[in-house]
């Protein structure tokens, strides 16, 4: 597999399993006075446009993101 792959995790009280399915989505957010509901949504279509994914896995006590993008093929300069 020639990837690179990130990962992010958090200890917070997790993601309801109601809401993991939605943190994607534009304009979904918890907060009530800030933001906006775009980062994870931006955040998605940009590693999509780089031919990569991006997943999470919530439980209790934390959320863990997984970020997985092609590594560039680049040629060695001979010199």
């Amino acid at each position: 597999d020639n990837s690179l792959a990130l990962h992010f995790s958090d200890n917070g009280p997790g993601i309801p399993e109601d809401l993991v399915k939605r943190v994607f989505d534009p304009f979904f957010t918890t907060k009530e006075s800030e933001g906006t509901g775009l980062g994870l949504a931006i955040t998605k279509r940009i590693i999509q446009a780089h031919k990569g994914e991006i997943e999470l896995e919530s439980f209790p006590g934390g959320t863990l993101f997984k970020i997985k993008i092609p590594r560039i093929q680049t040629q060695k300069d001979p010199a």
